[in-house]
């Protein structure tokens, strides 16, 4: 990542949210866009793949347990053609050990890897980082960077 790179503006970017757990899609909503950032939700695996093709999102929030193609397989089903750039956060509510959370960060559209429960201030600091932004709080700032 050089210095000549621009911040982007947080409501240029579409964050794909796939989780099968209606409360956990209502948090990350919200702290998604809280951080500015545009949303749209998938409650399933094949939902999101979906939605993800049609949408071309700028990053996607994968739950790793879902029904209908889980968190194992929609990155896989993604490194292909207009998808294949599309940053992946993984996020899973069940243990996770070393051996296996490794091999998730091996894909190569796979940039980040949270436990639940998440911490709304490191998903938006892993947010803006991959995408580029800042928080909406910056530019209001006289002075500020």
């Amino acid at each position: 990542m050089g210095q000549d790179e621009a911040i982007a503006k947080s409501s240029d970017k579409l964050v794909m949210i796939v989780d099968d757990d209606e409360s956990v899609r209502d948090l990350l909503e919200f702290v998604v866009k809280k951080e500015g950032f545009r949303v749209e939700t998938a409650a399933d695996g094949e939902e999101g793949l979906n939605k993800i093709q049609s949408m071309l999102p700028d990053l996607i929030l994968l739950d790793l347990m879902l029904p209908r193609y889980g968190g194992f397989e929609v990155p896989r089903q993604l490194q292909g053609g207009g998808t294949a750039k599309i940053p992946i956060i993984i996020i899973t509510g069940r243990y996770t050990d070393r051996t296996t959370a490794e091999m998730i960060r091996q894909e190569s559209n796979v940039m980040d890897f949270m436990e639940k429960p998440l911490k709304p201030a490191v998903l938006a600091m892993s947010l803006h980082k991959i995408l580029k932004t800042r928080p909406p709080e910056v530019s209001g700032a006289p002075g500020g960077f």
